[in-house]
């Protein structure tokens, strides 16, 4: 079963609240998404650390119901 978008950056606010998400379905059947997004919990951490902490958040969906995101992270600009 697919996930909808909404639950994505629902699931990745619930563990980056300060996060600005942006996803697109890239593919339109639910299982194909981008995402960006945006947090100062990034600061600091290495690109891999930081999507790391969004597949955390995504509680085990990818690869499952989740079958592709393609991640971009950042931290905020001052």
């Amino acid at each position: 079963m697919p996930m909808d978008a909404k639950d994505i950056e629902a699931m990745i606010k619930a563990k980056l609240p300060d996060a600005v998400v942006e996803i697109k379905d890239l593919a339109g059947d639910g299982d194909h998404y981008s995402a960006s997004v945006t947090s100062a919990a990034f600061k600091g951490q290495p690109r891999v650390k930081q999507h790391k902490m969004v597949y955390e958040a995504l509680e085990g969906r990818m690869g499952g119901v989740l079958h592709a995101l393609q991640l971009t992270t950042n931290v905020p600009k001052d």
